[in-house]
């Protein structure tokens, strides 16, 4: 773990986010006090995948006005 002051951490920001990248930790400080700590994200445990479910499910065609009707009488349209 490293502490740097805030002028040397605007000075070398690249730098630190390498280290913090390869998993260091490091502090930023403000008049010698710790003020952030500098770490990298975790990865996700499971990347998402777009179309995982292609096929194996069916969408009805009139999806887009399933329940209109109802939604309406709770509105308090008249429906006809």
């Amino acid at each position: 773990m490293s502490t740097v002051n805030i002028h040397d951490a605007k000075t070398h920001l690249s730098r630190l986010i390498e280290q913090a990248a390869q998993g260091e930790q490091v502090i930023i400080a403000k008049a010698g006090k710790p003020l952030v700590k500098l770490t990298a994200l975790e990865a996700p445990a499971h990347p998402r995948r777009l179309g995982f479910l292609k096929g194996q499910i069916a969408v009805p065609e009139d999806f887009d006005t399933m329940g209109a009707e109802e939604i309406a009488r709770l509105f308090g349209a008249e429906t006809g």
